[in-house]
């Protein structure tokens, strides 16, 4: 996208994140800068593009720590305030963007928080709770098993009467602050409940119909003030199976650790996939009303019984699939006769960073995938046992690689060492899920190697 590429020659932007692999989706294009630590994986995947500034340091520096690093703030400098981008806003990412008069390009972390949240999430959402599986709000003290969940879906407050339910023995219970499965219980006995209740009374939980079947992830981006049009202005990014909860790569049920963009096409209809960019879309307008730009994502889940989507999670902010996907999809637009040449298709980064910019929109198309997977390996719970934990984690982790590069996987690496945190992001160019929760034989590949360490 040219006008993508002039912009940047005017007002350079600056990434500033705690790992390379999030700002790493348009790596080396022209005045457009990364900020980040200066890991082993960094070192080497920044060893030949000049616009990656690493900063060493003894310990990982967040993003907002890298923001206050003299380092950091020296680059700035010479690059004569450029514009800064994160991978999550904060409000105190905002407010040192403020102290240095800095422009910073995301949506207000205010804004993202509130759609975020799950309970704060009910009341913006207002009429597309009906979108969401059938639910309510419950204080931990007034959580019983088994539990009567309202028929169906719509703006559920505290005390509400339930007029039409359900009675459920299985449901799922969440409280405010949930990612990427923490936070998260499924509940099957009144000890459960027992024990939330009495250790959690008055705080808020979310309940909710526990939906059986796979869940699907799809990036969107905001593009522009919504219009009389604005489904124009909302642009859904490519469907991908959800990986959730598979050992080895964790301990967590819900802990979601990779996606394959290959297997939608074996399970979704034309109206299952139609309809998950509905919701997209219809999300992606609410935020357009609140002048959100930029990246978002929604996680939903198929009923396999049913056959009905229901959404289960909004991510505000750049989605962790973004940078492979959009890595994808430079792929599938070099092998085309015509290359580049058609400015309207776009990479799912490019959109965001467009978007962000504040250009025009004018008809763009984030390019389509039908292949490729990734998969992450979280740190192993049992690694707190480990003393002194880097002896014994990063000699595993090195092995690792060695292993899984030779069969052609490309493999991110991270230095965290907090059991659940991101260990290994592994890559394929091809699907791994034969179907939900079963490896490929290309998965299995990578199963055998995890396992045999």
């Amino acid at each position: 996208m040219q006008a993508l590429y002039k912009a940047l020659h005017k007002n350079p932007i600056v990434f500033v994140a705690r790992d390379l692999e999030r700002a790493f989706g348009l790596a080396g294009a022209p005045r457009f800068h990364i900020i980040t630590n200066a890991t082993p994986f960094a070192k080497t995947a920044a060893s030949n593009l000049p616009n990656i500034h690493l900063i060493v340091n003894k310990s990982l520096l967040s993003t907002l720590d890298l923001l206050g690093h003299k380092t950091t703030q020296s680059i700035l400098v010479k690059l004569k305030q450029p514009k800064i981008l994160v991978f999550k806003n904060t409000t105190q990412i905002e407010k040192i963007c403020r102290a240095h008069n800095w422009t910073l390009l995301n949506p207000p972390a205010e804004l993202a928080n509130q759609v975020e949240e799950k309970i704060s999430q009910i009341k913006w959402l207002g009429p597309l709770t009906k979108y969401l599986p059938p639910h309510k709000i419950v204080l931990g003290k007034g959580l019983s098993w088994p539990l009567v969940i309202p028929a169906k879906a719509g703006i559920r407050t505290v005390g509400s009467p339930i007029r039409s339910g359900m009675t459920s023995k299985k449901f799922i219970a969440q409280f405010n602050r949930a990612h990427t499965g923490s936070g998260t219980a499924l509940i099957k006995s009144k000890k459960q409940t027992r024990e939330i209740a009495n250790q959690f009374p008055n705080r808020p939980i979310r309940v909710t119909k526990y939906i059986s079947g796979p869940a699907f992830t799809v990036n969107a981006v905001v593009w522009g003030p919504p219009t009389g049009e604005a489904s124009k202005n909302v642009l859904t990014g490519n469907i991908s199976y959800q990986i959730t909860g598979l050992p080895p790569f964790t301990s967590s049920q819900f802990a979601t650790i990779g996606n394959d963009w290959k297997l939608p096409n074996k399970l979704l209809t034309t109206k299952q996939t139609n309809q998950i960019k509905k919701i997209a879309t219809a999300v992606g307008k609410k935020l357009a009303k609140h002048n959100w730009r930029g990246l978002f994502g929604i996680d939903v889940m198929l009923e396999t019984k049913t056959g009905k989507i229901y959404l289960i999670e909004i991510n505000a902010r750049q989605p962790a699939s973004t940078t492979y996907e959009s890595q994808l999809q430079q792929l599938v637009i070099s092998t085309e006769p015509a290359g580049r040449a058609n400015d309207k298709l776009i990479t799912t980064f490019e959109a965001h960073l467009a978007a962000v910019l504040g250009l025009p929109y004018k008809n763009q198309k984030i390019i389509p995938i039908k292949n490729g997977s990734q998969i992450i390996m979280r740190v192993p719970e049992n690694v707190g046992s480990r003393s002194p934990k880097a002896t014994w984690i990063l000699p595993r982790q090195k092995a690792l690689v060695k292993k899984l590069e030779p069969n052609k996987f490309n493999v991110v690496y991270y230095n965290n060492t907090k059991p659940g945190e991101d260990w290994l992001r592994i890559q394929a160019r091809a699907g791994i899920m034969q179907t939900p929760g079963v490896f490929s034989a290309l998965g299995k590949i990578i199963t055998k190697i995890i396992k045999a360490q």
